[in-house]
């Protein structure tokens, strides 16, 4: 069979690409490159270059690679952009889904995997966040998310494609530095950009309700994210051959939470930059704690995170120094 990785030129995209490729699996890509970089694809994947607001291409796309299955990673994900650009989120989260789930239908396309995130829970005050915890988004981007979700699998119920939406948590770290996260939007990158500009890491409030007053996250490396869709794509296979319904909906995480405090501990470590952290304001939305339950997708995929928060960090600063040789190293 063949999958379709939208977004697939990506930070996560190109990963996911790569895994399942390396696993034997037949691959095609269909990105827009507004955020993806061609580079980060082998020359044995193809690539497709556009939006999947063009319903053409994408009937093309899947005609012309003969796909059996998507795994749809492509659109915007940026919380504080969604606040100030709904309109934007809506249509290339939403409608975008829209058109390639109406072409996968046409194709008549069995398998459909879709990347959702933790941001569809919101805010919730529980120790583990499982499946069942109330998704209460609190931001255009959750709720684009979740409306994903439920499109997905009405889809699914009325078109019997197998389908699965992974959850997924903090995610960190690259499998080799030339894949690294560019952007500045995550904490650790965060923590990179001040302290290669001479600036202390900054923490946004340390008077939460947790051990140390400062939030926590569980952080899970890219490259067991990209295992996880892998298996995840597996079993859709598996179940659709077999006949059987699958709705599969699963958090990707690693059961662990990681307060900032320790991961700018941890940074400090791995940088060699011991300036202490500056305290911050608390930014709006943020959750004191926000820690997958991960004991569902163990049991349906047989899947678990095999890296550490340590090796994220490592190979995220490997990546940062790659893409910016003129950094201090600490």
């Amino acid at each position: 069979m063949t999958w379709l990785i939208t977004g697939g030129a990506g930070y996560i995209g190109a990963h996911v690409a790569r895994s399942l490729a390396a696993a034997g699996e037949r691959v095609v890509v269909l990105d827009d490159l507004s955020t993806g970089f061609a580079e980060r694809l082998p020359p044995e994947i193809p690539l497709v270059r556009g939006s999947l607001l063009d319903r053409g291409l994408v009937d093309r796309t899947l005609a012309g690679h003969g796909v059996t299955g998507v795994v749809h990673l492509a659109g915007k994900k940026r919380v504080g952009e969604s606040v100030e650009r709904p309109l934007m989120y809506y249509r290339e989260n939403l409608h975008g889904l829209t058109v390639l789930l109406e072409a996968v239908v046409a194709a008549d396309v069995r398998r459909f995997l879709f990347s959702s995130s933790a941001a569809v829970y919101g805010v919730p005050d529980v120790e583990l966040i499982t499946e069942r915890t109330p998704a209460v988004p609190i931001n255009p981007y959750g709720e684009t998310k979740l409306a994903g979700e439920w499109l997905v699998r009405a889809t699914g119920r009325t078109h019997s494609i197998a389908t699965g939406c992974l959850r997924y948590f903090n995610v960190a770290g690259a499998e080799r530095p030339e894949l690294s996260d560019t952007g500045v939007f995550n904490i650790i990158p965060m923590f990179f950009d001040r302290i290669s500009r001479g600036e202390p890491p900054m923490i946004f409030g340390d008077d939460y309700p947790t051990p140390d007053g400062t939030c926590v996250r569980d952080y899970i490396h890219v490259a067991d994210l990209a295992e996880a869709h892998l298996a995840a794509a597996r079993r859709l296979a598996e179940l659709d051959t077999a006949g059987e319904p699958a709705d599969l909906t699963v958090n990707i995480g690693r059961g662990e939470g990681v307060s900032v405090r320790e991961l700018a501990d941890l940074v400090a470590e791995v940088t060699g930059d011991r300036t202490p952290p500056v305290v911050g304001a608390r930014r709006p939305g943020d959750a004191a704690r926000a820690v997958a339950s991960v004991g569902l997708i163990s049991e349906e995929l047989g899947w678990s995170a095999r890296r550490g928060v340590r090796e994220m960090v490592e190979s995220a600063w490997a990546g940062w120094r790659l893409h910016r040789p003129a950094v201090r190293a600490g």
